[in-house]
């Protein structure tokens, strides 16, 4: 962690289904394919152990070495504003926000106890996503909907990314050698989910996602923003019940919905090169979702220094920012498009030295950001 040096990478994919298997990133760069039958966490966390262990692609002699383990946990209502200590308290509390995100919490759980059982001794740490997003003012998290729903079901916006948008709001102002205090920073978390923040002194003051990581952007297969009238309307002719409304708008919509060739934007744009008409207009829908949220943020934080752009799509597609930074050049944005175009992945400045708003990449590092936050527990 002194360095912090990554030697050993990983994860496993298809847990539970046929051809399961672990993908490993070695220290020299080179991937390696471990296939197991995988049929649940327990076996996967036991697999992950024992390659860690394992005298040709492990990183260490004994499990003894690992001091701690930290976990990305999706949502943490309202209960958790920062990481904590895993304790039977605080898992109580995280299960009772199931119903919040129904497909991310229990798996998080899932690999908690399986640690439990293989690592009975080692102190366990949870990073929420939704922590970052606690900062918010009530006028921005609540929904215009009756009072009393937020009070029986805690229904207002929660926001997602949060170990995202703080990991890169910090270290974008360590890269520029500034401070938090006095900044006013948009972070576009933009990949295959995306979402931006409004960022003050360091606080999070808005963000695009809601209740349920649905709402904002659109994005690879989710809707983003759509008028509830619409739901009700498409869930009567086409007669679907919450389950096929939500399987709707959360797998079947968004880039892949409306293109109709995938969710993926580097198949997009080979689509919109070829002159697909519904590619092109997917990709015009996509962008066009930030840069106006881009300018609501900048009015919500009576201005912006810094505009940053991580995530997979974001540190990658040289496109996607210049075309959702064309027409801001009134709020003071200016790309330098030759630097714009050879970034790929690297933090870099795209703005021009003209610019009154930097433009910045910055490859975020949730992994980095849980194993500082993990360590900084333990020694308190």
């Amino acid at each position: 962690m002194t360095t912090k040096e990554v030697i050993a990478q990983g994860g496993i994919e298809k847990i539970g289904l046929k051809g399961s298997f672990l993908k490993l990133t070695l220290p020299n760069g080179e991937k390696k394919i471990l296939e197991k039958d995988i049929p649940e966490h327990t076996v996967g966390v036991e697999f992950i152990l024992n390659t860690l262990i394992n005298p040709e692609y492990g990183a260490i002699k004994s499990l003894e070495e690992i001091n701690a383990v930290g976990h990305r946990m999706v949502h943490g209502g309202e209960r958790f504003s920062e990481s904590v200590l895993l304790n039977k308290e605080v898992l109580e509390a995280f299960t009772a926000c199931n119903d919040l995100a129904p497909l991310h919490n229990p798996a998080n759980l899932k690999g908690v106890n399986a640690v439990s059982a293989i690592l009975p001794d080692i102190p366990q740490v949870g990073v929420f996503d939704t922590a970052f997003h606690q900062t918010m003012p009530d006028y921005a998290y609540m929904y215009a909907i009756p009072y009393e729903l937020y009070e029986k079901y805690a229904v207002r916006r929660y926001g997602f990314h949060g170990t995202s948008h703080r990991y890169v709001s910090k270290r974008v102002c360590e890269y520029l050698g500034i401070t938090p205090e006095g900044k006013k920073i948009i972070t576009c978390h933009i990949g295959n989910g995306g979402s931006i923040a409004a960022i003050k002194d360091g606080k999070c003051m808005d963000t695009t996602m809601g209740l349920t990581p649905l709402e904002g952007l659109m994005m690879g297969t989710r809707s983003g923003d759509i008028d509830a009238g619409a739901v009700t309307f498409i869930m009567e002719k086409e007669g679907l019940n919450t389950t096929g409304v939500s399987n709707l708008l959360n797998k079947k919509s968004g880039v892949l919905g409306v293109s109709g060739v995938s969710s993926d934007m580097r198949e997009l744009d080979a689509a919109c090169k070829a002159g697909n008409p519904k590619a092109i207009l997917a990709e015009k829908m996509y962008y066009y979702r930030i840069k106006k949220y881009i300018g609501a943020y900048a009015a919500a934080l009576g201005g912006v220094d810094i505009v940053l752009f991580t995530g997979g799509v974001g540190e990658n597609q040289s496109l996607c920012r210049e075309e959702v930074c064309k027409g801001l050049e009134f709020m003071g944005i200016e790309i330098d498009k030759s630097v714009n175009d050879k970034i790929h992945g690297d933090e870099a400045v795209i703005s021009t030295p003209a610019s009154k708003v930097k433009v910045v990449v910055i490859p975020t590092d949730e992994e980095l950001l849980i194993a500082s936050d993990t360590m900084d527990i333990l020694k308190k």
